[in-house]
């Protein structure tokens, strides 16, 4: 069945929107797969690292390109490549990595094609894929900058907040934004590396205008994902400035609110 609506693609954050924890719904995989089948591309617009959110693409059966990182790249499956990649900054890398090391918390970076995570203790092998590095200390090794950092633990974020949020502002985002267990985790790219500009990176490779991209979302790295489509759909559990920059509010991630603003889409070629 052709596309009858002026939007040709679906960009998609993860946590807190397409998944419930680490699940799949049914509803949201067979909605995504019948705005495939009509036309839409459909792209995964995700903080997790690029290698997760490749994972959910395959579940879903799209090959389109994913946005990573909170935004801080760009890859394309059909080349194998990276068309958008933006590294934090090297001076304030050191200070976040001392900050890391003196706190107990847990500090996740994308390095390259690895994923290091610096925790307390010895990490639990079953909870870790395979691109997954555990360490106990964060050290810049021969100058390999991170794409993203996601800390959680309080002590960590507030010195965060207090001592390099204020210095760094030009050069630095610092973003809340919710983790698959429902925990605020301060999400920290670089300036130019939010899930807008990847956006549209996408959409000039593939061709088509960010005006016919619908965003979803539900939290704050989201909102220049939203300000950069021509459509935006927040979850219903979405914080209140998030809604407040939506075309349309959906039902809670937990009760379809992707596959229900997806299939509204389908059905009229427009979101109400």
């Amino acid at each position: 069945m052709p596309n009858p609506s002026p939007f040709r693609l679906l960009a998609l954050d993860l946590d807190g929107t397409l998944l419930v924890g680490e699940d799949l719904p049914n509803a949201n995989r067979d909605a995504l797969r019948k705005a495939r089948d009509a036309g839409y591309r459909v792209v995964i617009a995700t903080a997790r690292w690029k290698e997760a959110a490749l994972g959910i693409a395959e579940r879903i059966g799209v090959k389109d390109p994913v946005i990573a990182c909170s935004g801080a790249q760009v890859h394309d499956p059909a080349s194998g490549s990276d068309i958008f990649d933006e590294r934090l900054p090297e001076n304030f890398i050191r200070e976040l990595y001392s900050i890391c090391n003196e706190e107990r918390c847990i500090a996740t970076l994308t390095v390259s094609e690895q994923v290091w995570v610096k925790l307390e203790g010895d990490p639990n092998p079953a909870l870790m894929n395979p691109e997954m590095r555990p360490v106990q200390r964060l050290e810049l090794n021969g100058g390999d900058l991170p794409r993203i950092a996601a800390v959680q633990g309080r002590r960590a974020i507030a010195r965060i907040r207090a001592e390099l949020e204020d210095r760094f502002r030009p050069k630095v985002n610092v973003f809340d934004s919710v983790g698959p267990t429902g925990k605020i985790i301060l999400t920290l790219t670089a300036k130019n590396a939010t899930k807008g500009a990847a956006l549209r990176a996408a959409c000039a490779h593939l061709g088509i205008d960010p005006e016919a991209a619908v965003a979803f979302g539900d939290a704050e790295n989201d909102l220049p994902l939203f300000a950069a489509a021509g459509a935006a759909v927040a979850m219903g559990q979405a914080a209140a400035e998030v809604k407040a920059a939506a075309s349309f509010v959906s039902k809670p991630h937990d009760a379809g609110g992707v596959a229900h603003a997806v299939n509204l889409l389908l059905a009229s070629g427009k979101l109400p």
